[in-house]
């Protein structure tokens, strides 16, 4: 590897050379593996001899990975990536998951994986969402990233447009619609809110739907609230039972 390559592919530890280039990183043989499955523009990979007999690759040293790994701990490989057009939003494949402010790379990424387990295809973030290309997004989705949509959008405009006939759900600590005893149909958009403050107020008030996990703890200090994307697991999985449970009516 030249000093100028190897300069370039450090440079990409910052979000800002990454953004200035439209490209985005990914490491780890199984993910490479998911990568070269999706159709995604990959643009080269690089990885240690350990390696080659199963892709074409640029073959560097441990000692080069280590240097421009994100990681901090280095896999096997690195792949340079192209990031995706933005595609349409699917009104029709439902529901749509909204993400209010959150801010953890683990929980978006795990986030992304729930939608992909349960069918969902378009994820809506608010633009104080982490980065869906964030290293720690890309590796916690473990391979979600190249199976659903994400979408960076200002929510109170994007729910005000939303067809008459949508639903709109939004996830509240307390007062709200036990989810375990709601209708729910199939249309609608899940509102998730962020690690530490919720839904926010201006969205909370565009919210026709609160729902509430039930908060079932024995002891009297109970836990305030369930990790996002825990909540998003609950949620998801009742959504989908109760179109399941309708679609066989």
């Amino acid at each position: 590897m030249t000093k100028a390559e190897l300069k370039r592919l450090t440079s990409y530890k910052h979000e800002k050379y990454r953004n200035n280039d439209n490209l985005f990183v990914v490491e780890g043989v199984k993910m490479c593996q998911e990568l070269l499955s999706s159709n995604y523009d990959l643009i080269a990979i690089y990885a240690n001899e350990e390696i080659t007999d199963r892709y074409q690759v640029t073959i560097i040293t441990d000692e080069e990975l280590r240097r421009i790994s994100l990681l901090s701990t280095p896999n096997k490989a690195y792949c340079l990536v192209r990031k995706p057009q933005s595609v349409a939003i699917d009104y029709d494949n439902c529901p749509i998951l909204a993400l209010d402010g959150i801010k953890d790379p683990g929980n978006l990424g795990t986030i992304m994986r729930l939608a992909d387990w349960f069918g969902v295809k378009d994820i809506v973030c608010s633009p104080d969402c982490v980065d869906v290309f964030n290293p720690k997004v890309v590796q916690a989705s473990m391979g979600s990233v190249f199976r659903t949509n994400v979408h960076y959008e200002n929510l109170q405009h994007f729910i005000k447009s939303l067809p008459d006939d949508f639903a709109i759900y939004g996830t509240v600590v307390e007062n709200g619609e036990n989810i375990y005893q709601s209708k729910l149909p199939p249309r609608g958009i899940i509102i998730i809110g962020s690690e530490s403050f919720g839904i926010s107020n201006e969205i909370q008030a565009l919210v026709n739907h609160p729902l509430t996990i039930p908060r079932l703890s024995l002891h009297l200090n109970k836990p305030e609230s369930l990790n996002a994307s825990v909540a998003t697991a609950i949620v998801l999985s009742e959504f989908k039972s109760a179109s399941l449970r309708t679609n066989k009516k």
